[in-house]
């Protein structure tokens, strides 16, 4: 199961426009620091955009899954965005993502970063779940898809 708080509809945006991985990151950060105390989207960018410079989270198939170590927070916490278009991500398969969910953890969280980010990806490599989340046309649809999914996932 997702963590209490670690998702939640208000930091999951539909058909958000964004022209690049940059814009992404952005729009995730902005959703992330509203997370918790102590968090500014400037903070939140730069750890992300960090990581990336490590190599691209893009996993294929149209979906990224950003993600940093952070000290200011005490619990992990993910946003979400679906793109109407997909943009250059830098994926393993040169493919571009429109789907892209983003994750913060504290800086000690080693065995939990590594277990929710196999969850999602698990979950991502659903392809009717995929699917069904570029359908949607809302946040809250987005976020129900997400929840069902990973309660099949945690069951």
């Amino acid at each position: 199961m997702f963590p209490d708080g670690y998702l939640q509809e208000e930091r999951i945006g539909c058909s958000v426009e964004a022209a690049s991985k940059k814009r992404v990151l952005e729009q995730l950060g902005q959703r992330l620091a509203e997370s918790a105390p102590g968090l500014n989207q400037d903070l939140v960018f730069d750890a992300l955009l960090e990581r990336e410079r490590l190599g691209s989270t893009g996993l294929g198939k149209g979906i990224a899954l950003p993600h940093a170590r952070m000290s200011q927070i005490s619990q992990a916490v993910a946003a979400f965005i679906q793109l109407p278009k997909g943009i250059d991500f830098d994926a393993i398969d040169n493919q571009p993502v429109d789907l892209a969910f983003a994750m913060l953890v504290p800086e000690d969280a080693t065995d939990e970063h590594l277990q929710l980010l196999a969850k999602l990806a698990q979950m991502f490599d659903d392809k009717g779940f995929c699917t069904a989340l570029r359908e949607a046309k809302t946040a809250n649809e987005l976020f129900l898809l997400i929840q069902q999914r990973e309660a099949v996932i945690s069951a």
